[in-house]
């Protein structure tokens, strides 16, 4: 029976991990049509335009795969791989509903997430500088500054919820969750998913693969079902990066009748912080390179230490 357990948890994970990142990219498409008036993915195949994500499927499928003649070809090719499966592992961790609701259950959760999101940043600095071109190995430049900028805030906004909870364990910071941590955790909350945000490369912070400087960055040299890969990390990291926002900052499955619809809880507020993201890309223009790192080191990381010494001074009150 434990065998079966985990291959049906497992199974389960994968199943997200197929179409949870292809929902939010359909959701993309619609939200930006309606927004900036677009045609095209709100008439595709009929109703709604269901038949949008189809197309961008097929388009890419039938796309020749150029690999470039002076490319490191076994790391170019390897790059996208490297870039999405690891939000597959860290979805194996993030708990979805009370009594058992996850995958697999790691004593230090949040730095097994944090170790594993940091990895899926190399396929872009693997496929920019195996590109062979400028301007990719300039986008992975880019991407390399930005991870470290970004990564310690990151880090300091997760430790502070750890704190609170006294755990570093996914599960037990939910056990321990009391509904008066969201304002508590506010700050917190904020540093992390705008950090998770430049880790990913969204919008505002999308300077590494600003199509109107650098073509596309890291990503210029690739086509065809390659290219499709890296935006399925994209999507993938989305849900990612909004599910761990959940579980650590908005009491993942906690809400009425958490024993029965938990899970539904964790999807609700995972949905409404995708629309977030979406709605981000659409709303605000692209960082500077400076303003990137003046964000990072003059407003986020002061900003998490803030709030780790509340969070010190709370519990010793507490």
């Amino acid at each position: 029976m434990d065998a079966l357990d985990v291959t049906l948890r497992l199974l389960a994970v994968l199943l997200v991990f197929l179409t949870f990142p292809l929902l939010v990219g359909q959701t993309e498409h619609k939200v930006m049509a309606h927004m900036q008036g677009r045609v095209g993915p709100m008439h595709a195949g009929g109703f709604h335009g269901w038949a949008q994500l189809v197309a961008d499927g097929v388009k890419f499928a039938q796309k020749e795969d150029v690999v470039p003649a002076g490319a490191d070809r076994r790391i170019f090719q390897l790059a996208p791989a490297v870039a999405l499966i690891p939000y597959l592992l860290v979805l194996i961790v993030i708990p979805l509903a009370p009594d058992g609701g996850v995958g697999q259950v790691i004593d230090a959760g949040i730095f097994f997430v944090l170790a594993v999101l940091g990895v899926g940043v190399l396929g872009s600095l693997m496929g920019g500088w195996a590109s062979a071109n400028k301007y990719s190995l300039l986008g992975g430049l880019r991407t390399a500054a930005q991870l470290m900028a970004y990564e310690l805030p990151m880090l300091l906004a997760a430790a502070s919820v750890a704190m609170a909870a006294g755990t570093l364990s996914l599960p037990g910071i939910l056990a321990g969750f009391e509904w008066w941590w969201v304002p508590w955790q506010l700050i917190g909350a904020f540093v992390f998913f705008t950090a998770g945000l430049a880790e990913l490369q969204r919008p505002p912070f999308d300077a590494p693969v600003a199509d109107s400087e650098i073509i596309f960055g890291a990503y210029t040299e690739y086509t065809g079902l390659r290219f499709a890969l890296f935006l399925l990390a994209e999507y993938a990291g989305i849900v990612v990066l909004c599910a761990l926002t959940t579980v650590l900052f908005l009491g993942g499955w906690h809400g009425p009748f958490a024993g029965e619809f938990g899970w539904l809880w964790t999807l609700l507020k995972t949905a409404v912080l995708a629309f977030l993201v979406i709605w981000l890309r659409v709303s605000y223009p692209r960082l500077r390179e400076d303003q990137l790192q003046r964000v990072a080191w003059t407003a986020l990381v002061p900003l998490a230490l803030f709030q780790i010494a509340l969070t010190g001074v709370v519990k010793v009150v507490m």
